[in-house]
């Protein structure tokens, strides 16, 4: 569900982090994708790892950062950030994996505790921004000018966590190694992308992928994952064949949003019949655009996979996007009805109602919506969603109160305050829905007076 309109969000909206004017890092811009079928296939790699580490498997949150660049981080507890242009570079899923394996090595050696209490009470954009601000200073070489600019700011110290020292990166690698063999997976995926970062070592600092930059590779590292490999039962186990198909038609997907269409056909010709180069034309296609062959590819493959929600995910987004939005119920219906636990697919045929305008269609839409943000309750996009329902019903308090909560996912407290004060004045004081807006209200204040307060130490 990769679409236009959910390019310019992140979890629902774009955020750009102004920096300091340092040559060629004045203004950095990054997007969040938001794809269910793309995260429930990270979530199918990650699961395993965050279960042998103690962690629950279920509350990760999986974030793809709309960038060409290698990187990917963690933060915020268990939040997992992965870049495209990591899960492009990445041939198996064994790769991918190797790196989540590390990662997941950070949060259980405690090694980024320090911020986490911050991070988790911090929006995603600002997590975003404000690694992005860390980037940036490290390219200019001066962390206090451009950190002054990082959305909800931290002290120059706590930023300096991020940058791991030695120690903590070998120390993430042997967790992870140990999470892998529990696992019953190959290192070597790791070890293959530690060898495609070493590659950019002789590069200067600019031109070296962010990966690189802030887990520093060494020597040692490399020789002692090579060593687990030849050491390891599982040194040369092989993906699952049905994981390394999902992770074909993943990287398909991506290139056909993320590529030039032209870029796209190359990559998967018309003599191509396998499902990922199917898959990738009918994307390319619908953004030629060419209709006629977009929805010749998409209606193949749903007549060969008729059970496959995704494909009729697409189908829906070709045709609401291209404005025939009564078109786009009926299979927007389909995928949701073929994997009703999606969120994302909830909400997508929710908007298709809400679109239409009528009112026993915003009725449907307001159901969907509330089962939708009881899974994902920091969407800031399905609260806004919910308040347009809510205020056409002209339920004027909960409308309020859905903006205070899309207002607190954003992390823009003094809209919440604000919302979440209209809400408590037309609900009925001490219903649920009136105790909840108070209490969206004094954590906002809290929140703002925190950021408040670290802004003057700054």
């Amino acid at each position: 569900m990769i679409s236009r309109s959910v390019l310019r969000r992140v979890a629902g909206a774009m955020i750009a982090c102004i920096l300091a004017s340092q040559p060629g890092v004045a203004q950095t811009r990054v997007s969040l994708i938001r794809d269910a079928e793309i995260e429930g296939t990270i979530r199918a790699y990650a699961a395993p790892l965050f279960a042998v580490a103690g962690l629950d498997p279920d509350a990760v949150q999986v974030y793809l950062v709309n960038d060409a660049r290698i990187n990917a981080f963690v933060a915020g507890g268990q939040r997992l950030f992965l870049n495209t242009g990591l899960i492009l570079r990445a041939k198996t899923p064994n790769q991918l994996s190797g790196v989540i394996a590390h990662e997941t090595g950070h949060i259980a050696g405690g090694h980024l505790a320090r911020l986490q209490e911050a991070l988790s009470t911090a929006s995603t954009t600002a997590i975003i921004a404000m690694l992005l601000g860390i980037a940036a200073a490290a390219l200019a070489g001066d962390g206090r000018a451009a950190g002054a600019a990082i959305i909800g700011g931290t002290s120059l110290a706590e930023r300096n966590l991020l940058q791991y020292n030695r120690g903590q990166e070998s120390a993430a690698d042997q967790a992870g190694l140990g999470f892998l063999e529990r696992t019953g997976q190959s290192a070597r995926g790791m070890l293959q992308f530690f060898e495609i970062l070493s590659r950019q070592e002789l590069l200067a600092a600019v031109r070296q992928d962010p990966y690189l930059r802030s887990h520093p590779l060494t020597r040692e590292r490399m020789d002692a994952v090579a060593a687990h490999v030849r050491r390891s039962r599982y040194g040369d186990a092989k993906d699952p064949p049905e994981l390394q198909a999902r992770h074909d038609r993943m990287i398909a997907k991506l290139k056909g949003f993320l590529q030039t269409p032209g870029e796209t056909l190359r990559d998967y010709p018309a003599n191509d019949l396998g499902l990922p180069a199917r898959y990738a034309r009918a994307v390319a296609h619908f953004r030629t655009p060419n209709m006629e062959k977009a929805l010749a590819e998409i209606d193949g493959l749903i007549a060969d996979f008729p059970r496959d929600a995704y494909f009729h995910e697409l189908k829906g987004q070709m045709l609401f996007e291209t404005g025939r939005v009564a078109d786009a119920e009926a299979p927007y219906r389909e995928a949701q009805r073929l994997a009703p636990e999606e969120p994302l697919l909830r909400g997508s045929l929710a908007q298709v109602l809400l679109e239409r305008n009528r009112p026993e269609l915003v009725v449907e839409a307001r159901a969907l919506l509330n089962e939708a943000v009881r899974k994902e309750e920091r969407n800031g996009f399905f609260w806004r969603l919910l308040a347009i329902a809510y205020g056409r019903e002209g339920n004027i308090g909960m409308a309020a109160l859905a903006l205070a909560e899309q207002a607190s996912a954003n992390g823009d407290h003094k809209i919440a305050v604000q919302q979440a004060g209209r809400a408590k004045q037309t609900l009925a004081t001490g219903s649920p829905a009136w105790l909840r807006a108070e209490d969206i209200q004094a954590e906002s204040r809290r929140l703002a007076k925190r950021d408040e307060d670290r802004r003057r130490d700054d």
